[in-house]
Order: structure tokens, then sequence, then C-alpha cells
């Protein structure tokens, strides 16, 4: 299945000013691309590349006083089925995972693992482990957050979330993200395109946000906003929360005047 992905934001800057943006599919996705304007901006400023800790690809550039424009139109092949339902999938034992995958069973700036223990414990500690504590998990997150775009804050935490019963994506990530971890469950915040493909249109496009979860020696998708396999979805960064990979990383003031967002499934040709 062919995707046709993008966007156009829009930026006011009072002065130059230093950004960092991460808005490229990972380097796992490469091969897959078929066709990538790569990023373009107006006015044209020099850009620069870098791969974080994490290996996400991040853009450096000196945004100039005034309005800044940043757009990419790309295709790529995805999978044209839904993520892959594993109900299988056993939980590691803490002492089997990886190295590299301990980072994820601790509390990070957005997931309060602290706060948050003693409610997972009362509410999964009964569930059976692996794929289907971490599903119970999601179901939970998916029914306690009503959605609201107009609600959002990117301050609030999995703790925070879980009192005012609100959010949006990056929201209901976060706390499934937190009780997993509680759960001695190794997960990750993911952000990227996600159309709407095979479901029905609910309104503008927009990044999205949900989490993977190492079970049985693997990475699985789970996505407790949308709480169902969907098909489509285009990586483009991960970390142990949205502050390892926000959108757009500004070193000074400035106002967003546009956001436009497409992930649409096209013909092959």
């Amino acid at each position: 299945m062919m995707v046709r992905f993008g966007h156009d934001i829009t930026v006011s800057c009072p002065q130059d000013t230093p950004m960092i943006c991460m808005m490229s599919p990972r380097d796992e996705r490469r091969d897959d691309l078929r066709s990538q304007t790569g990023l373009r901006t107006i006015p044209e400023v020099p850009t620069t590349s870098y791969r974080d800790l994490f290996g996400n690809t991040c853009r450096r550039f000196i945004a100039p006083a005034g309005l800044f424009t940043l757009q990419s139109d790309s295709t790529i092949v995805c999978d044209a089925r839904p993520d892959p339902v594993v109900p299988e999938a056993r939980q590691t034992p803490i002492a089997q995972l990886p190295d590299e995958t301990l980072m994820y069973l601790l509390g990070s700036r957005y997931c309060e693992t602290d706060r948050l223990s003693q409610i997972a414990w009362d509410l999964f500690g009964t569930a059976p482990e692996g794929w289907n504590r971490v599903q119970t998990i999601c179901d939970k997150v998916n029914s306690h957050i009503k959605f609201d775009y107009m609600q959002a804050r990117d301050t609030r935490t999995a703790y925070e979330a879980w009192q005012e019963r609100i959010g949006v994506c990056r929201d209901f990530a976060h706390l499934a993200i937190a009780f997993c971890r509680c759960m001695n469950i190794p997960a990750r915040y993911v952000n990227g395109y996600l159309g709407d493909i095979g479901v029905p249109v609910v309104g503008p496009m927009d990044f999205s946000a949900w989490m993977e979860v190492f079970l049985d020696g693997r990475w699985h998708t789970f996505d407790p906003r949308n709480n169902r396999p969907r098909i489509g979805r285009i990586v483009v960064a991960y970390g142990r929360d949205a502050a390892d990979v926000p959108l757009m990383h500004s070193f000074g003031p400035h106002t967003l005047k546009s956001f436009t967002i497409w992930t649409d499934q096209i013909a092959d040709s």
C-alpha cells in the first residue's frame, strides 16, 4: 500500500531563533520511501541533521525573525494489514531483559511511576501477564480519559491525566506507558504519522502518539487512544516520553500560525 504523507507548518518568531525539529521517518523505514522532498523551508535557510541517543533523525536550523514555514511531502510503502496482534506474547522477567530496554522501566518527565505504582498494582495486579495485561491497561486508559483536543496541555503528566480524566493522544500514551512500567513491562513513547486509513475520518489530521511495549523479545505496538489495530503507521521518533521527541524544539519564543498534516493512501502508480 502506498501512502503520501507530509506537513506544512508556519511559525512566527520575534527574532532569529535556533530550532530542532523531528519530522522525518526513522531510518528503519528508509528503504520503504519511494519519493521524498526532504525538508523545505520558506525562507530558505541552511539545515543540518544528526541522530539523537534513540536514533531519531533531528534537523537543526535557525528560523529567521518573522514568518517561517517548514514543508515536506513524501510517499512510502506501508503494510496494508493492521497492527499485528500477538495475544500469546509473554512478559519477560526483568533479569532477562536486554540492557537497552531497562530505561523504559523507569519513571520519566511525564510518566511518574512513583505516583502511579500502587494504583497500577491495584488495577492490574490480577490481570494475566503478557499481552493480555497490556491490553487490559489500554482498555482502562481508553475508557478513563475523554479525548478533547481543546483541552490539550503540553505540561500534563500521566498522573494528572489520571486525575483529570481528559487529554489528547499523548496523554493516553503517557498514562498507559506509566502503568506498564509500574507492572515491570518496558514501554516507550512513539510519535509519527497515522492517517484515517480503513476507519472513518474524524477530523483534521495531526501527528499522533502511541506506545511500543517489549514482550517476548521484541517491541509491539499498542495505541491506548484508538485502542484498535490501525493501518499505515509511520514512526518518526521514540523515547522515554514526549520530552524526548518534541515535534519542534525552539530555543526562544515563537507563535504557531498554521499547522497542516496529511497521511493518505494513494494509488501505487
